[in-house]
């Protein structure tokens, strides 16, 4: 059973950016590597979304593999993290690629826009001409602006039909997801000022990397994973 720990948002803020600096070559190829995966999007939203949700999620992952390679003496390989990591990701990734694509559907069947449909999985109107037209702000706006809406949609799914810990608890304590989702949400209610201010940050900077640092992208993807992370081991592990 957690112990209850009196938190703030600044704590589980300042510990993200201490870990991150721990092994920063890590997550600099974590950061490359989920900037080149998320321009699937601009093909295909429901690969891209499955895409963006996958890195989020293997990012508890990496984060895992960093934590142990740091501070345990039974250290394990990069590869170990992403396959322990990716399977369960992937179920996360299609199910918010199935909601979002209801929601989706739901709207353009009522606006009478059936065409619109078929672009959530397959998107052929960008040519060269168009792309050659934009800045680089502009091209990264254009690359990962449903990335950061994706973030945004994954977050309130996770704190309205989930918990903020659920994953991890799935992914690192091997829990089933009703058992996950309940000791998850019984946490977070012990401390739901500083969930709360975490998750208004995370879509903050979602909303203000769509459009005035659209190139961070990537950089807030591996801050969200980190601080998903570390908020979970400060109540479930044993530092």
């Amino acid at each position: 059973m957690s112990i209850y720990l009196k938190v703030k948002f600044s704590d589980w803020l300042r510990k993200s950016l201490l870990f991150i600096r721990i092994a920063p070559w890590a997550w600099f190829g974590y950061c490359v590597f989920v900037g080149l995966i998320l321009c699937i999007g601009r093909i295909s939203y429901a690969l891209g979304i499955v895409g963006a949700v996958v890195s989020l999620f293997v990012g508890v992952g990496v984060a895992k593999y960093i934590d142990l390679k740091r501070f345990s003496d039974r250290p394990v390989g990069l590869l170990w993290a992403i396959k322990k990591s990716l399977p369960l990701a992937i179920i996360a990734g299609l199910a918010i690629m199935i909601c979002w694509f209801t929601f989706a559907a739901i709207a353009n069947i009522l606006s009478g826009q059936w065409e619109m449909i078929s672009y959530f999985f397959f998107d052929w109107q960008y040519t060269a001409e168009n792309l050659n037209r934009r800045d680089s702000r502009e091209l990264a706006i254009w690359l990962f602006g449903y990335a950061n809406i994706t973030l945004i949609f994954t977050l309130l799914m996770l704190t309205t039909f989930a918990s903020w810990y659920s994953y991890p608890l799935m992914l690192l304590k091997d829990y089933g997801w009703s058992r996950a989702k309940e000791i998850g949400r019984q946490e977070s209610d012990k401390h739901k000022e500083a969930l709360y201010k975490t998750v208004a940050f995370l879509i903050f900077e979602a909303i203000l990397c769509t459009e005035i640092t659209p190139w961070l992208t990537p950089v807030l993807y591996m801050l969200t994973s980190t601080m998903m992370f570390v908020s979970y081991k400060r109540f479930f592990e044993k530092s």
